[in-house]
């Protein structure tokens, strides 16, 4: 068991807004989707990387929508 301090207010909304039911489910939610962008984030960073090695920005939105699809 972890004890954090979490903003009450911000808390509620997020419940509220997830229709989560318990305090445990809305922390797991949120770090779950901040993970999921960070990752993503990072991915498409990686393409554009390429892109910029090899002079083609279209070639990295094509492997990003590549991937997206293969989900």
């Amino acid at each position: 068991m972890t004890q954090i301090d979490i903003d009450d207010e911000v808390l509620a909304r997020a419940m509220a807004l997830s229709k989560v039911r318990t305090k445990k489910e809305a922390v797991n939610l949120a770090l779950r989707f901040y993970s999921e962008q960070q990752e993503r984030a990072a991915r498409i960073g990686r393409h554009f990387a390429r892109a910029e090695h090899w002079g083609a920005i279209e070639d990295a939105e094509r492997l990003h929508r590549a991937e997206k699809s293969a989900r």
